[in-house]
């Protein structure tokens, strides 16, 4: 149960003053739905602001607050179309254009009306011989209306809310902060100076407070360290099923090519797992065609030995149907009866399946999150594969661990390589294997920058490319972070490409009907279809040996792990592979580097590390997937810094409290168990003796 201390947060925001139906619509775009979430909607900047008089004193580019008056309105020749302009003056006489774009030129005509001195904040440029504003931050009948606005927060907004409307917020939201008991260490708390939660979520809303900043991502790392330690001692506590296999099934697997070492070291990690009682959290990361599915496979095997059940989890219903035709294949020598469950699976069809599962019949369960429904129960089930870990929160892991008579070992995979240094963020409470080498044979993918106005050439040469009775994709760009425009942007693609190459043509996005992108997938893995359009839903798993080409189409609004991701549905077969990144006209410094790495490397554990320089300290670490939220608060030089004192003080808080008698016998157990609730790590919370 929350603390009682905390309810004020959590109460809706529709409590707050003037927050109705109305504006709780943008508020949800931003996942703002509680008094929590607004306190926790930080500034992305400040826009720090000078009182001026004087025109001439203005430096270009100076944002400033300077009372001017309007002399003249400029309404363009065509209305809505180019700017409307207001010419102010200064006490002095100078002049200076107030500029607005499309509607916003009719509030112009009100609040600047000829005559009337106003107080002008803004930024001031050069347009040809004059200063200009371009639409001006606020326009204030008096000067003290502004001296709040001398260092402004910046918030990030979405369609329907204003800046004063979101600072007043936030505001409404600091007020009903409780006062809090520490859960830093104290000595580290000292040592860095920091200021108390309640101040410095204060101090944070009000200007570039570091040390406020600082102190807000600790308790951030610190709550998610403590959560993901809670998980590893909860299962070292649980008692499982030790799992020795006798290699009988193992030594029937007739695999066309050799184990890397990697392979075979991580093979011997896991097997050592499994023959503990303790239960096995394990994370296996391996690049691009590293053969993680073939080192699952005899993890699983082993546990069939053994006379248990297996179970693989993975994100989407193309990644599952694609890993069970996989180790159907690669099992059937062994007589393993594999299975698939999908959300698609009905009547007597699902029914058979479930009663498999019950009976022991099947051994190996491949499928989607319908494997872990209330209605799928297994004879005895003793390991779970979970697939593209990254896509499944720990709750879920967790549902599905409870599958088990007693607590299944697990094996968690990710092809996303992920830098030495971030990994104690995300798995935490996990041992890790790594895949570091790739089979022998696999060719290396000629990768090509290619500028965006050579479309015709490329379009050839794919062309050229099918002509010769080989495949392709084509990757659509990502707009922004819009998923629609991701799809009118494949789809627009997609009929440009159709009127050339016509029924050797199909797509694939999020949005189309299972049935017809299952038709499609079908259609391009089995070569009737030459060329596959699609977003990124083939980032990852795709497997389609015959293609040979990709073409990603403004390669520079890709992240380089992507990026990488994406390069690695081709060179899978025998046969040369090329993979063409088209780029814009206009790229920055970062895209540039960013482009010429994929170049020159295909080693994604490079690319993960240079991806993290890269990206810098401004942004947040990765994006926000579908299970485990990203961290919200702490961006990656931060992570990089002040992971491993929150991983030290997380650990050292759980192994004082277990001498001491357990969480609650400490008031700085009890301020954690605050700080798991107010950070959202619930599944920690779960997990606390007496919580």
């Amino acid at each position: 149960m929350r603390p009682e201390v905390l309810n004020p947060l959590f109460v809706e925001a529709t409590a707050l003053e003037g927050v109705g139906p109305k504006l709780m619509k943008p508020l949800e775009k931003l996942g703002l739905t509680r008094v929590r979430d607004l306190a926790y909607h930080l500034p992305e900047r400040f826009v720090t602001r000078r009182t001026v008089d004087d025109l001439d004193a203005v430096g270009e580019g100076e944002q400033v607050i300077i009372p001017l008056t309007p002399t003249e309105h400029r309404a363009p020749r065509n209305p809505g179309r180019g700017p409307y302009r207001v010419l102010a003056a200064d006490d002095a006489g100078n002049i200076c254009a107030l500029t607005y774009f499309g509607r916003a030129a009719y509030t112009a005509k009100k609040l600047l009306p000829v005559g009337e001195k106003r107080w002008i904040a803004g930024r001031v440029d050069r347009y040809g011989d004059m200063l200009q504003i371009v639409h001006p931050d606020h326009v204030e009948k008096d000067a003290s209306a502004h001296l709040a606005r001398l260092n402004e927060p910046v918030y990030p907004l979405s369609e329907g809310l204003t800046q004063p409307r979101m600072a007043g917020l936030a505001a409404q939201a600091l007020e009903r902060l409780p006062e809090l008991a520490e859960w830093i260490e104290p000595s580290q708390f000292e040592r860095e100076g920091w200021p108390a939660w309640r101040d410095a979520l204060v101090l944070a809303h009000k200007d570039e407070n570091a040390s406020a900043r600082d102190r807000l991502a600790y308790d951030e790392l610190l709550a998610n360290s403590l959560a993901l330690l809670l998980v590893r001692a909860d299962g070292r506590r649980r008692k499982g099923q030790p799992l020795a296999g006798d290699g009988s099934l193992r030594a029937k697997l007739d695999l066309p090519f050799a184990l890397t070492g990697a392979q075979t070291r991580s093979i011997a990690e896991i097997e050592g797992d499994l023959a503990q009682e303790a239960p096995m959290l394990r994370l296996l990361q391996g690049d691009v065609g590293a053969g993680k599915t073939v080192v699952a496979l005899e993890a699983m095997l082993i546990a069939n030995e053994a006379g248990k059940q297996a179970a693989l989890l993975a994100p989407t219903e193309i990644l599952a149907r694609q890993h069970y035709e996989t180790l159907r294949t690669m099992a059937r020598p062994t007589g393993a009866e594999v299975a698939l469950l999908t959300g698609r699976a009905k009547g007597r069809e699902r029914e058979g399946i479930l009663m498999g599962l019950l009976d022991g019949s099947i051994d190996i369960l491949v499928g989607t999150h319908a494997i872990f429904q209330d209605t799928v129960a297994y004879k005895d089930l003793g390991l779970v594969v979970i697939d593209e870990q990254h896509r499944f929160g720990v709750a879920q892991r967790l549902q599905l661990a409870a599958k088990g008579k007693r607590a299944p070992h697990t094996l968690a995979m990710t092809a996303t390589p992920i830098p030495r240094t971030l990994t104690l963020a995300q798995y935490g409470e996990m041992d890790v294997s790594r895949l570091d080498e790739l089979p022998p044979g696999r060719q290396a993918i000629d990768t090509r920058v290619v500028a965006q106005d050579r479309m015709e050439d490329v379009v050839a040469g794919v062309a050229r490319h099918v002509g010769s009775g080989q495949q392709a994709y084509w990757v659509c760009p990502m707009v922004r972070d819009s998923e629609v425009a991701d799809i009118a942007a494949a789809e627009a693609r997609y009929a440009a490409l159709k009127e050339r190459f016509g029924d050797d043509v199909v797509m694939v996005h999020g949005q189309l009907k299972p049935e017809e992108k299952d038709t499609n997938m079908e259609a391009f893995a089995s070569g009737r279809a030459k060329l596959l359009v699609a977003t990124t839903v083939i980032e990852v798993g795709v497997d389609v040996p015959s293609s040979t080409l990709m073409v990603i189409e403004q390669a520079e609004r890709f992240g380089l792990a992507q990026l990488h991701q994406l390069r690695g549905r081709v060179g899978r077969g025998a046969d040369k592979s090329v993979c063409l990144l088209l780029r814009g006209n206009e790229m920055s410094e970062t895209g540039r580097k960013r482009l010429a790495l994929m170049r020159e490397t295909q080693d994604g554990f490079r690319i993960a590390e240079e991806d993290l320089e890269l990206r810098g300290g401004g942004e947040l670490l990765g994006t926000r997937q579908s299970g485990d939220a990203a961290f919200r608060i702490a961006n990656l030089e931060q992570v990089q810094r002040l992971l491993p004192a929150a991983h030290a003080d997380a650990r050292l808080l759980i192994e004082g409290s277990e001498e001491d008698g357990g969480w609650q016998s400490s008031s700085r157990g009890e301020a954690a168990r605050q700080l798991l609730y107010l950070m959202e790590r619930d599944w920690g919370v779960q997990l606390l003796r007496g919580g």
